[in-house]
């Protein structure tokens, strides 16, 4: 039996973000710090998948400091996707009813910023679930340690004091995290990934939240033969 369950949070728990709600974020981070008018090609590589070179990259071109560029991107990130999911286009899947049918502790590990995972679980009622909650720090060295880096991953685990865990997630990231961290995965086809391919098996594809309840009851299964 599984000793403790991770989730991912968008994508798994709640709806992703709308991606013209990045490129809000992206646009306003550059005329919040005085370049009202950037390349369009510098904002989208600050959008999604961003990593520390991209950050420090764009700021050496508009003479920016890489850390407050990104702490204002990542304030103005999770302001909007709060207001998303207080507007009603960021909600949680309806399948979330079933996570109180765990046997074990359960945790989220997200790439997403540490204010937006506390404030959308929070605002729908869902923190109670879990006992652990991990998002990044608004910093240019949090994107380093992203998924699929186990830096989140392997503090949520010591949190919850758990050697046999299996993580949920959506994206190829989470399935290397989870290869990189020693522990199960399963890749959770919402139907925004239903024609999605990915480039290393999971332990387990499941539909839904639902699969996964019997699932945890079961033995550990990485490393097995």
């Amino acid at each position: 039996m599984y000793d403790a369950v991770l989730f991912d949070k968008d994508g798994v728990l709640v709806g992703r973000t709308r991606y013209d709600a990045l490129v809000e974020a992206a646009w306003r981070t550059f005329d919040e710090l005085g370049i009202p008018d950037p390349s369009s090609e510098h904002v989208e590589s600050v959008i999604v998948d961003v990593d520390p070179e991209d950050v420090r990259s764009v700021c050496s071109i508009y003479d920016l400091d890489p850390e407050t560029f990104w702490y204002t991107r990542d304030a103005i990130a999770s302001e909007i996707q709060q207001g998303e999911a207080t507007a009603g286009r960021k909600t949680p899947y309806e399948d979330v009813r079933v996570l109180p049918e765990f046997d074990v502790p359960l945790g989220v590990v997200s790439s997403n910023q540490q204010a937006t995972v506390e404030f959308v679980l929070d605002h729908f009622g869902l923190d109670g679930h879990f006992r652990t909650l991990y998002g990044r720090e608004p910093t240019v060295e949090s994107l380093r340690l992203k998924k699929p880096n186990t830096h989140y991953l392997e503090r949520a685990l010591a949190d919850l004091g758990a050697e046999t865990a299996l993580f949920i997630g959506d994206n190829e990231s989470d399935v290397a995290a989870a290869d990189n961290a020693g522990i199960d995965s399963a890749f959770i086809r919402r139907p925004h990934r239903r024609d999605y391919e990915l480039d290393r098996d999971p332990t387990y594809v499941v539909d839904d939240l639902h699969d996964l309840v019997s699932l945890t009851r079961r033995g550990p299964r990485y490393g097995s033969p």
